[in-house]
């Protein structure tokens, strides 16, 4: 028994058939069988089916005796199907590449649902590939699976086969079948949704939906379009037939009217000589299937309005008036802003011509953010070191709470951050500045970038467009030639930043500044961090945070944190913290798990952990400097090498412990592995090479050099002679230890780059 029967329905689609079948056949997931029905076409899908059969026994035709349709031909291929999931595919479209594998997994993953429903992309003509607009709706985060009534969302996605998985055994127990005539996807998917006890989603394009000039069912005219009127009666007629469904019929009517009036008003659709017809049978189906009182938007309950009153002409008419509307408002919206960009323009210009002020520093950080990461350390040093010098800190004013009382909260784009941008000597950020900003003469530009880098960055990502998402080279090279200083914690970062940001600038290795914080706390800080935040006595917390992955759209936790505290017992709980480019939470906090995405620094995180569990974030360099475990879950290692590349072998030169999966970081922690004489000795090993600088000075150095012009700088105070701030991981009892398999293939620093 194959995992997936996929079903291809073939009707004059030779010019296509090909690569929709060898898409299918050269998956990565190979456990499968592919029925392809030949609908008694007059080309040469037939033929082709059969090349196919011949050269792969996976592959089984059906021919039917006269045309049918996709509908019957589907239920064809049904009737003969062996696998555990169907999956349909259209003859003229594919599917994307490791499709059935990311399928497999995920069904594996969600304790194998009724559906699965993934996403699609439309390929057009030109080889320009668009990604359905409304993917949002297929986000992984949250449990799965879960039922229709959880994420009613689901039913605001486009009504096809194609786009999901079922589990064939309930399409079988459901008595689920195709029926025929045009949009016979229709009465399929609303009823799979609304009876399926489990569904999940998959946030990733598993088909390419191929956009054809002529050809396809609804690209041509056609009176068959008005069989859109029945399968909507077989829609409702299946909620009659059974009383618990009666609460999705408002919203069944809502879809029913937007589908219908997307029907009519495409001109690829309906003949003209027929949408007078059509109008006639919206309006009684309208009044038909309405439910009284039913919510929806002013203009959604208009449109349906006119639809069921049959007021084709006036539907017509406001329709093109508000597309009018829609385009004046727009012209005058940009107009207003090309204004507005022109007046600020000029200010700056205006501004740059003034004196500059030598007692004036703008900081800010990527993203427009709140204060933090090196830019804040160096803001603190800038007061402390050198109190002549005031201060600003550029963010979204949603973070304006987090700058401390004695500095200036500027607003990016607005006229009083362009004059601090003009006239500041002293200008810090971790990445890049408006575009539009020019650099003075007398103006010193400090680059911290933010973090040791771990990942490829700059220069080197140009083959790498899935993590490039389209990085402008010229203004990359162009900005490095206006820096005039560039902060690097060690030797590696040093060599690194010189590479991908090739400049003039003034390398300043002198450790990082955003760990100074970690290397001055106290025992007493750190008891005050961990009651803030709840953590119990005794209790070992874990700080859980993963880095962005470029090649995922939706970014999930790797780890099934609440089964991870199961299996550890009581006296663990996480910290989960997500990466700022995830868009939200990363768990939900619930029992021993808390989410911490929102908390402002990530610094006082550290300091409150007993221990670090991330995959390749640049947060473990950091990290080391408390000398505090840390264990490394490095999970998918080739799909994040192929996406985004790291500058050595993690696997050769680990801060910790390394777990492939799940129950290998369970097993690290119960073990006692994680802070075992082994983890220690490869923490330490890690240090020296990446933290030689950090003890808790590295910003005043940088202030001392760059803003006092001192040479005679702080000396750095050796590793062996530095105190970890104290956890309270450490005064619990250690159970027996075993050793750590060391890693095959030792490598250096120096070998990898």
């Amino acid at each position: 028994m194959p995992r997936f029967s996929v079903i291809v329905p073939a009707y004059q689609v030779q010019a296509y058939l090909h690569a929709c079948l060898e898409s299918v056949l050269s998956q990565s997931y190979p456990d499968l069988e592919l029925i392809v029905v030949d609908d008694c076409s007059p080309d040469a899908c037939g033929a082709i089916a059969d090349e196919f059969a011949a050269r792969d026994p996976r592959v089984r035709v059906v021919r039917l005796p006269e045309n049918a349709g996709l509908g019957p031909a589907r239920n064809a291929g049904m009737e003969r199907a062996d696998g555990d999931y169907l999956v349909f595919l259209d003859g003229d479209d594919t599917l994307a590449p490791h499709a059935l594998r990311a399928i497999a997994d995920r069904i594996k993953e969600t304790g194998d649902p009724d559906v699965l429903v993934y996403d699609y992309a439309r390929t057009y003509l030109t080889g320009e590939t668009v990604r359905n607009q409304a993917a949002r709706h297929l986000t992984e985060r949250g449990p799965a699976p879960f039922r229709l009534t959880d994420r009613p969302g689901l039913l605001k996605l486009l009504m096809v086969a194609w786009n999901k998985a079922v589990r064939r055994e309930f399409a079988e127990r459901a008595g689920l079948t195709f029926p025929p005539g045009y949009y016979e996807d229709t009465p399929w998917t609303y009823p799979l949704l609304m009876t399926a006890g489990s569904i999940a989603t998959l946030d990733r394009v598993c088909v390419h939906y191929r956009q054809r000039r002529r050809g396809s069912i609804l690209g041509t005219p056609s009176e068959r379009h008005l069989d859109v009127f029945a399968q909507y009666d077989r829609v409702f007629a299946f909620l009659d037939a059974d009383p618990e469904l009666a609460r999705w019929r408002p919203v069944l009517y809502r879809r029913m009217a937007d589908h219908l009036t997307t029907v009519f008003t495409r001109p690829d659709r309906l003949p003209r000589s027929l949408r007078a017809e059509f109008a006639r049978r919206a309006r009684a189906h309208c009044r038909r299937h309405r439910v009284p009182g039913a919510p929806a938007p002013l203009p959604v309950r208009l449109r349906h309005a006119l639809l069921r009153l049959g007021l084709r002409r006036t539907y017509e008419a406001l329709r093109l008036a508000s597309a009018l509307r829609r385009r004046t408002v727009a012209g005058g919206a940009g107009l207003l802003r090309v204004a507005r960009s022109a007046a600020l323009r000029a200010h700056y210009r205006v501004q740059r011509r003034l004196p500059l002020r030598a007692d004036r520093a703008v900081f800010a950080v990527d993203g427009d953010l709140g204060y933090g990461c090196n830019p804040g350390a160096l803001e603190e040093a800038f007061r402390t070191f050198a109190p002549h010098v005031r201060t600003a800190w550029a963010a979204d004013p949603a973070h304006h709470h987090t700058v401390p009382t004695g500095t200036r909260r500027l607003t990016p784009g607005t006229a009083a951050c362009w004059t601090a941008l003009a006239r500041s000597r002293y200008l810090v950020h971790n990445g890049s500045f408006d575009a539009g900003l020019v650099k003075r003469e007398g103006q010193i530009l400090i680059q911290t970038r933010a973090g040791t880098p771990l990942k490829h960055m700059g220069l080197d990502l140009q083959e790498r467009p899935a993590a490039a998402r389209g990085t402008d080279v010229a203004r990359l090279l162009r900005e490095a030639d206006s820096w005039d200083y560039v902060v690097s914690a060690n030797r590696h970062s040093t060599l690194t930043w010189e590479r991908v940001h090739p400049g003039g600038h003034t390398t300043l290795e002198y450790g990082q500044p955003r760990t100074d914080v970690l290397q001055r706390a106290t025992p007493a800080d750190v008891a005050r961090l961990r009651e803030s935040l709840g953590i119990p006595e005794g209790t070992v917390a874990i700080l859980y945070a993963p880095t962005h992955r470029d090649y995922r759209r939706t970014q999930r936790a790797a780890l099934d944190l609440e089964r991870v505290l199961t299996r550890l017992g009581p006296r663990f709980m996480v910290l989960a913290r997500a990466h700022p480019r995830h868009g939200g939470p990363l768990a939900e906090s619930r029992g021993r798990v808390l989410d911490v995405s929102g908390h402002p620094s990530v610094e006082s995180l550290c300091l409150a952990s007993d221990a670090l569990v991330t995959d390749y974030s640049a947060l473990m360099f950091d990290y080391a400097g408390l000398d505090r475990p840390i264990v490394i879950h490095a999970d998918e290692p080739e799909a994040f090498e192929a996406a985004r590349g790291t500058y050595f072998d993690l696997r050769s030169l680990p801060p910790g412990a390394i777990a492939r999966d799940e129950d290998e970081l369970i097993d690290i922690f119960a073990g006692g592995h994680w802070r075992g004489s082994r983890s220690a000795q490869l923490r330490a090993a890690f240090r020296e090479r990446f933290c030689p600088w950090d003890d808790g000075r590295a910003a005043e150095r940088v202030v001392r050099r760059v803003v006092l012009g001192q040479s005679d700088l702080p000396p750095v105070v050796p590793l062996a002679e530095r105190r970890p701030a104290p956890s309270a991981a450490s005064a619990l009892p250690r159970p027996p230890l075993a050793t750590v398999p060391q890693p095959a293939g030792p490598r250096t620093v120096t070998d990898s780059l």
